[in-house]
């Protein structure tokens, strides 16, 4: 297990470094365009010149990568043009909210998805069946941003609520935490529950079908311990990828509903940094994103292995 732990770490190497890249490279594209968004009405030649040298603008792109690279490593990921503060000082109070609103989406997704694709495959063809599936198809057509507006805009107009503005962590106020946490999670899971739904009917149905599931049926077990004991434990298997997988798009979803749940999260943080134009900020907030969905993948990848020991070849 520790040979597999290294191993994907050592690949998780290439991939964030290639990443970073990108990250460091795509908002020098440009730079002249990038300086007089930045500056705007002050825009003037020697205050975009100015500017350029702070951001090294100026410089050779792999010249300035690698010093950023370096100071990455070193803890520094730059100092936010808007509040002059280093860029880690901005995000990290932030990530409890963003981490919060991620894990609340999965437990959910996991809670109504897994459930309702067993039951979908056991009752097959059935209406039940029918109206289960037509609910994942609405779950994944319908935008998460669309249901969460017209819901928030239902709640304040018919019943003058909104969920609460102000973070309350959940051993200080678990109430005000549900509140704020358990709508926005919900909406937000939407669509993952209803990928999560069709791939345990899928697996279901594929395990329902094996021969030790019909040994099981014929030596007279309920239905209820052929499908919990013999049947579920190796549909999870494959789901826990899933499961994984939808979890990095997560992580991307906490954008658009901390802005419109206002939460004071990292997503609505770099959304204030691409309209300030602060680019260390949205360098760091974005590189922050794509190291969490690495690790994801890394856990997901541990995880399998160690639920089955065949995936440790």
């Amino acid at each position: 297990m520790q040979k597999i732990i290294v191993r994907r770490l050592v690949l998780s190497i290439p991939t964030l470094l290639i990443v970073s890249f990108l990250i460091f490279g795509i908002l020098r594209l440009d730079p002249d365009a990038a300086v007089a968004a930045r500056l705007g009405e002050g825009y003037t030649p020697e205050a975009a010149e100015q500017l350029k040298e702070e951001l090294g603008l100026n410089n050779n792109i792999a010249t300035e990568y690698v010093k950023w690279l370096g100071n990455l490593l070193r803890g520094d990921w730059g100092t936010s043009m808007y509040s002059y503060r280093p860029v880690l000082s901005e995000v990290m109070p932030k990530v409890g909210v963003t981490l919060e609103l991620a894990l609340v989406a999965v437990f959910f997704a996991v809670v109504i998805g897994v459930p309702i694709g067993v039951v979908s495959a056991i009752r097959q063809d059935s209406w039940l069946d029918y109206l289960l599936r037509g609910f994942s198809i609405l779950g994944l057509s319908v935008p998460g941003f669309v249901v969460a507006t017209f819901v928030l805009a239902f709640l304040a107009i018919q019943f003058k609520w909104i969920p609460p503005t102000q973070y309350a962590a959940p051993w200080e106020d678990p109430v005000k935490n549900f509140q704020q946490f358990a709508l926005a999670g919900l909406i937000l899971s939407l669509a993952t529950a209803a990928s999560v739904m069709r791939y345990t009917r899928t697996m279901m149905l594929d395990v329902l079908r094996q021969d030790y599931i019909r040994t099981a049926w014929a030596k007279g077990l309920r239905e209820r311990v052929v499908i919990t004991r013999h049947a579920l434990k190796n549909v999870l298997l494959p789901v826990i990828t899933v499961i994984g997988l939808t979890m990095a798009t997560l992580v991307g979803g906490t954008v658009i509903f901390e802005t419109l749940f206002t939460m004071n999260g990292v997503g609505r943080l770099l959304i204030r940094g691409v309209y300030e134009r602060d680019y260390p900020l949205v360098q760091g907030i974005t590189l922050l994103f794509a190291i969490a969905v690495v690790l994801i993948n890394l856990i997901v990848d541990i995880s399998y292995s160690l639920l089955d020991p065949r995936a440790r070849g």
